[in-house]
């Protein structure tokens, strides 16, 4: 037996469980916020841009060459900023209680396409620590990169400050508390609508010709109370009538 409904029953579902919708997503947007404000630890993230150029004598003429050259190494300087050889000198410096692996895990290195700027962005739930850990980076890294590729062209553009007054960059709260709305919507309807087709009882003329496969012929109206108190009252003068 194939079964439809229709808009409008949807709706009339909906309606008649509206109550339940909105008690699921109150709960919703009360369980991720406790989460996002409790539970979450708020992590704070730190800058400091590098630039890559090449060093030379004041009347060197500047070259697409060493451009090409520098935006090349990009790549490479990528990998050697996160390597145990810049991070060890770090967790020294800094007196950090982490592996190379856990520090290197807080650090990301980003440089758009065409582009000199190098950006070491550092994520660490104390903010201080994250203004230390991305400064002495890339101290580190300008100090021995000399070295490594023998070559000179690391230059600090500008060093991670700490702000009077820090704000977390993790959990974003307002989307973790929308994302609760809708799962609670989501659940309220689902909820509605499997409670609704489990609730086998019949309502309505339509419910016997479902479940009977059988036309409606008739119908019994409900006596008003009105009505049915008389009856009781005066059985004799309803039969006489």
């Amino acid at each position: 037996m194939g079964e439809t409904i229709s808009l409008q029953e949807i709706i009339k579902i909906i309606k008649k469980r509206l109550v339940l919708i909105i008690a699921l997503t109150v709960i919703g947007c009360a369980v991720a916020a406790g989460i996002s404000f409790y539970a979450i630890t708020p992590i704070y993230e730190a800058q400091t841009q590098l630039l890559v150029n090449q060093k030379g004598n004041a009347d060197q003429v500047y070259s697409m060459q060493s451009t090409d050259t520098d935006l090349r190494l990009i790549n490479t300087y990528q990998v050697i900023i996160t390597s145990p050889v810049i991070l060890t000198p770090v967790l020294e410096s800094l007196d950090l209680d982490l592996t190379t692996g856990q520090l290197a895990e807080k650090i990301s290195v980003s440089s758009k396409t065409g582009s000199k700027v190098v950006n070491i962005r550092v994520e660490d739930p104390i903010p201080g620590r994250a203004v230390d850990i991305s400064n002495t980076v890339a101290e580190v890294f300008k100090e021995n990169i000399p070295k490594l590729m023998s070559m000179d062209n690391i230059s600090i553009l500008s060093s991670a400050k700490l702000s009077e007054n820090p704000s977390p960059v993790k959990p974003n709260k307002l989307m973790n508390i929308a994302i609760g709305a809708v799962i609670g919507v989501m659940l309220g309807i689902g909820l509605t609508f499997l409670v609704e087709f489990l609730d086998m009882s019949i309502k309505s003329e339509r419910d016997v010709e479902d479940y009977l496969e059988l036309p409606v012929i008739g119908m019994v109206d409900l006596i008003k109370e009105e009505n049915q108190k008389r009856f009781s009252l005066n059985p004799r003068k309803a039969r006489r009538g």
